[in-house]
């Protein structure tokens, strides 16, 4: 299964990812983390972050996913970047995928901005921010949408993603039982 989760810069997608790779890894060795950050430094850092550039990210993700899901493994996608087309080759393309949308406010993002992104780009020291001179679309059908203005912690959007998604669900229930 694919699980794709995305949502602005600053919503917590590598923070809540990276956290439940760590949680699930040990239940599920075929897991595999693919961070959009991690993957443009693997790739050379060859991409600018124009649209253009940040769809060939993007299809990067998608041909990785598509490669490791038919190989029996178990991916978590965290990407920017969406757009419906891209949203709806994901559903048709990769099997038992489940998408995932951390929902936030321009305020919450501007206020987390760990890598100075939104201060640079309103200074207008830096192009092609999603958000600021790049229009940010919104996921439409997400399986899951978390409003991350409501302050969650990293820890309780695990909580919610262990049960909304199925197979992560079976886990906790087995290991209750």
């Amino acid at each position: 299964m694919v699980v794709w989760v995305t949502g602005l810069s600053g919503a917590g997608k590598t923070t809540v990812c990276s956290a439940l790779y760590q949680r699930l890894k040990p239940s599920i060795p075929e897991l595999v983390l693919l961070d959009g950050d991690i993957v443009r430094r693997a790739f050379g850092q060859d991409l600018t972050h124009s649209i253009a550039d940040r769809r060939r990210q993007v299809h990067r993700l998608q041909g990785m996913s598509k490669v490791l899901v038919e190989q029996g493994l178990v991916v978590i996608v965290a990407v920017l970047y969406s757009s419906q087309d891209l949203l709806s080759w994901n559903r048709e393309n990769l099997p038992n995928y489940f998408e995932v949308y951390l929902k936030t406010s321009m305020e919450l993002v501007r206020e987390r901005d760990n890598k100075d992104l939104y201060a640079r780009a309103f200074r207008g020291e830096m192009p092609n921010v999603v958000g600021v001179d790049i229009d940010w679309i919104e996921p439409t059908k997400p399986d899951l949408e978390v409003d991350m203005d409501r302050g969650y912690s990293p820890e309780q959007v695990q909580d919610l993603l262990l049960q909304a998604v199925p197979r992560f669900r079976a886990l906790q229930d087995n290991a209750g039982a």
